[in-house]
């Protein structure tokens, strides 16, 4: 297991105004590439994740590894110890409500003035422009800007079954950091305010739908309703249901694939069918090639079908419920699940970030940090004392642990 010291972002110091998904998964992808992230927390609770009931709560756990949790009533004199935390810090990563940092008087205008270079990202729910005062959250992003459509039906538009828009909101977001940090260091070390729109992430993520119903001037239909291997040039592109009730996804999108599908499943009547030979054949009996598919595989428990189809080499998926992803085979052994305590006592095995790079690992160096975990520390290294850090507490500016107020 590599040091943090040989992450990327080692060094950088990263103030996270963070809730629920958005904030938290940008600062955490940061935090995971070696940054010193520190999540500000309200003194009343924390973040409202760790509120939530059931086993909500479990995702505070996913998404905020290896941080640090300071308490601060923002309102009050917390604003204050805020200001002096940003005056060092390289990034500052908010997704609170429209204006509402500005209000507590600790918005990009107030800290640039004290820290020239800092970079600011705001997730927001629009980027600025005649909507950018409306709330916004994920599944409404969903709705406005065409990914329900697409993935339900006209008649119900139905969510993706993931919070896509936050996450894809602070992955942009970012890529738009770490852009900023190299032109900052290679320029005149200047830092800027970034936004990202949860809107616009769900409009970005539907521009394949935007472009082709400009290019053919019709109407959008949703992938539930469209037949997607016709739209998309694809004769054999969908699911199928095996022997034992499960069911498989397959896609032979060439002739070569055809080849090795026909080769592995010997299905010589079908093989031998000059109409199928050839993409265009296959495409104009799409139908009556995938019934014949379908009468193949149902004969095949869904192990039986995938080990068939990875014999041949052909793009295949079965399907799976996220509950069986903690022990599958090619996560377990890539290593790219990690242990991670949960607030029930259990040890879960969640996602790491999705890429691998040669020269460096990211793995969990700490879990979610209990609420105010490092608040006497970064008070202490500001220069308070522990009589100043008391009063604070007893003064409800800020908040520390319950051990530590017992001691």
């Amino acid at each position: 297991m590599l040091s943090s010291s040989a992450l990327p972002l080692d060094g950088l110091k990263v103030l996270e105004l963070g809730h629920i998904v958005a904030g938290p998964a940008a600062g955490q992808i940061l935090a995971d590439m070696g940054a010193e992230v520190t999540k500000i927390e309200s003194v009343n609770g924390g973040d409202q994740v760790r509120q939530m009931p059931g086993s909500m709560a479990a995702m505070f756990h996913l998404l905020n590894r290896n941080k640090r949790s300071v308490a601060l009533n923002l309102k009050g004199e917390g604003a204050a110890i805020f200001l002096q935390m940003a005056k060092t810090a390289d990034v500052i990563v908010d997704n609170f409500g429209y204006g509402a940092v500005d209000r507590l008087g600790i918005g990009y205008d107030v800290v640039s003035e004290i820290n020239p270079g800092v970079i600011w990202l705001s997730i927001k729910g629009f980027l600025p422009g005649p909507s950018e005062e409306q709330p916004m959250l994920d599944e409404l992003a969903q709705m406005a800007g065409g990914l329900a459509f697409m993935t339900g039906t006209e008649e119900r538009p139905m969510r993706a079954g993931a919070s896509v828009i936050d996450i894809g909101a602070a992955t942009y977001g970012i890529v738009a950091v770490l852009a900023a940090l190299r032109q900052r260091d290679a320029g005149d070390g200047r830092g800027q305010r970034i936004v990202a729109g949860l809107y616009e992430t769900s409009v970005y993520l539907v521009g394949q739908w935007m472009a082709t119903a400009q290019y053919n001037d019709e109407h959008s239909v949703p992938l539930a309703t469209m037949q997607q291997g016709t739209r998309m040039g694809f004769s054999v592109y969908q699911l199928f249901p095996t022997s034992d009730g499960n069911r498989v996804f397959v896609g032979i999108m060439s002739d070569a694939h055809w080849a090795r599908f026909c080769a592995e499943f010997s299905p010589d009547d079908l093989c031998a069918d000059a109409r199928f030979t050839e993409s265009a054949g296959r495409l104009a009996h799409r139908a009556e090639v995938n019934e014949a598919i379908g009468a193949l595989l149902i004969k095949y428990t869904q192990d039986e079908a995938i080990a068939k189809l990875k014999a041949a080499k052909l793009p295949f998926a079965p399907i799976r419920r996220p509950d069986q992803l903690g022990s599958e085979e090619h996560l377990t052994a890539s290593g790219q699940l990690c242990e991670t305590p949960l607030p029930n006592g259990r040890t879960a095995h969640l996602p790491k970030l999705p890429f691998r790079a040669s020269g460096f690992e990211m793995t969990i160096r700490n879990p979610a940090p209990v609420l105010g975990a490092d608040t006497t520390a970064v008070l202490s290294s500001l220069g308070y004392s522990d009589n100043d850090i008391r009063k604070l507490c007893d003064r409800g500016a800020v908040a520390i642990p319950a051990h530590e107020e017992a001691s």
